[in-house]
C-alpha cells in the first residue's frame, strides 16, 4: 500500500536520517501508527500520541498508514537550542537516566492544544519559519517539563558518552546498520580505542562479528521462526537484499530461501 506521507511541521535543524539520533526530538502522530525499537524495547504510537526520542542512541521506526496517510509533527530540541533554554530558565537537573531511546509522554490538553496552535504558521513545505519556530519549541518545552520534570536530566545532559561495557553494548545493538565511528563515540572510545578493545573483547574485528552476529540469527529467524528474507533483511542492519543473500549464501553455504541442510 502506497502511504503519502505529509510531514506537517518540521520545527529545528535538519538532523540525520540514519539511525543514530544525534539530538533530542518530540515526536507527535496525527494520522497512522508507528511502532520503535532501540535495541531494547519496542515503543507503539497511535495517532493522537507522542513520545520524546534522547539523543545519542540507536532507533528505527516502522510506520503504517491510515487511508493512505501517514502524517506526524517533528520538533527537534538541539543542543544550541537547550543551552540558550538552560540559560534563561534554569530547569532542575532531575530525573534518572536509563539507556531508552524512547520516552513515551502522556495524553494531555496542553499537549493537544499545542498541537492546534501549529496550523496558523505553516509555510507551503511544511515548515514554521523563524522567529515564531523558536517561540513554539520554547513553548512545548516548558509544556514537556511540566508535565514530566524527569526529561530534564536528560535534555540538559551536555557531556559526551562514557566508556561503557562494549560487549553488552554490542550484543544489544548489533542490529543497527551506523558505521564503526558511531559505535566507537557511543561506547565513549576513539575509534583506534574501539577497534582495539574489540579485538580484545571477542578476538576478531568489529566487522566480521558484525556480519556473523545478524547472519546467525537471520538463520534462525528463517529456519526456526519461517520469518521470509525480505521482511528482517534491513531489521537486522542489511542496506539491501541481494547483499544479505550472497552473504548469506557464502556463510551456510545456501541461499536463505533455500531447505535446511542437516
Amino acid at each position: 500500500m502506497k502511504i503519502t506521507e505529509i510531514t506537517s511541521c518540521y520545527i529545528g535543524p535538519v538532523i540525520s536520517p540514519e539511525q543514530f539520533i544525534p539530538e533530542h526530538f518530540f515526536l507527535y502522530l496525527q494520522k497512522g501508527t508507528a511502532e520503535g525499537y532501540d535495541g531494547h524495547k519496542k515503543q507503539y504510537l497511535k495517532a493522537g500520541e507522542c513520545c520524546m526520542i534522547k539523543k545519542n542512541r540507536l532507533a528505527r521506526y516502522r510506520k503504517q498508514s491510515e487511508d493512505n496517510r501517514f502524517e506526524k509533527i517533528v520538533i527537534i530540541f538541539d543542543e544550541p537550542f537547550l543551552r540558550s533554554f538552560y540559560d534563561r530558565h534554569h530547569p532542575p537537573a532531575a530525573g534518572i537516566k536509563s539507556d531508552d531511546a524512547f520516552v513515551p509522554l502522556p495524553r494531555h490538553e496542553w499537549i493537544h492544544s499545542f498541537i492546534r496552535s501549529l496550523s496558523p504558521y505553516y509555510a507551503n513545505n511544511g515548515k514554521i519559519e523563524e522567529p515564531f519556530s523558536s517561540l513554539k519549541r520554547e513553548e512545548l518545552l516548558l509544556i514537556l517539563l511540566k508535565l514530566k520534570p524527569g526529561l530534564s536530566g536528560s535534555l540538559f545532559d551536555f557531556g559526551i558518552p562514557q566508556k561503557i561495557d562494549l560487549e553488552a553494548y554490542m550484543n544489544r545493538n548489533y542490529r543497527f546498520n551506523v558505521s564503526m565511528e558511531r559505535f566507537a563515540y557511543l561506547t565513549g572510545r576513539s575509534l583506534s580505542a574501539f577497534k582495539r578493545d574489540f579485538r580484545v573483547t571477542f578476538g576478531e574485528t568489529p566487522g566480521r562479528w558484525l556480519l556473523r552476529k545478524r547472519l546467525q540469527e537471520a538463520y534462525f529467524l528463517i529456519h526456526e521462526k519461517k520469518e521470509k528474507p525480505s521482511s528482517i533483511y534491513l531489521d537486522l542492519g542489511f542496506e539491501d537484499l541481494s547483499h544479505f543473500s550472497y552473504a548469506f549464501k557464502k556463510e551456510f553455504g545456501q541461499a536463505p530461501t533455500a531447505p535446511v541442510i542437516e
